[in-house]
């Protein structure tokens, strides 16, 4: 079965940092860009950050830039997003996915919860 593990989530301050892993199992990340995607509470899901396979171009949305990094280790299968200067409207389940668009076709994970309150 094929499937993302995500991890890394928790309870933070504002102004802390988390840094979430996506871990594949059954497949190999090699050939695929790796999103990474956002749910707050009672919202619909949105884009964060995406990474490519050939040349780890990186996308960023405009609400993380410069607080979030995106990173891949393809050895390890493993997908990373790093979480800097976090604020309450980054609370919210984040997952990752084989593309950039988030589509219902791509490989998904079940998600970590992020909380960030004082």
């Amino acid at each position: 079965q094929v499937h993302f593990v995500e991890s890394g989530g928790g309870l933070v301050q504002p102004g802390g940092s988390l840094r979430l892993s996506c871990v594949a199992s059954g497949f190999t990340l090699d050939y695929h860009a790796i999103g990474w995607f956002h749910q707050a509470p009672g919202k619909e899901r949105e884009g964060v950050s995406c990474i490519t396979a050939n040349d780890g171009t990186t996308w960023y949305a405009n609400s993380v830039k410069g607080r979030f990094t995106i990173s891949r280790d393809d050895a390890k299968n493993t997908v990373y997003l790093r979480m800097n200067s976090l604020k309450p409207e980054d609370t919210g389940v984040y997952s990752c996915a084989t593309s950039c668009l988030g589509l219902k076709t791509d490989i998904w994970g079940q998600g970590t919860q992020v909380t960030v309150s004082s």
